[in-house]
């Protein structure tokens, strides 16, 4: 099952927090932070300029958690 990125990040927030990638079996791939995470989670869906690494976890992304923070 492919992740829905753009439906995903039409509803996130420009805001700072953290976030959490899961496989599809809830396990944690990778824990972020960023200063505005509509901007920093966009950036791992754009259609290229991907490392190897990041693209290889992209593929693996089944859900995102996301927490606002200050």
């Amino acid at each position: 099952m492919a992740f829905e990125s753009q439906n995903f990040l039409q509803s996130q927030t420009q805001r700072p927090g953290i976030y959490q990638m899961h496989d599809e079996q809830r396990q944690v791939l990778y824990v972020g932070k960023a200063k505005n995470l509509k901007n920093r989670l966009s950036s791992y869906f754009r259609s290229s300029g991907l490392t190897l690494k990041t693209a290889a976890l992209v593929k693996r992304i089944a859900s995102i958690d996301v927490t606002v923070t200050e």
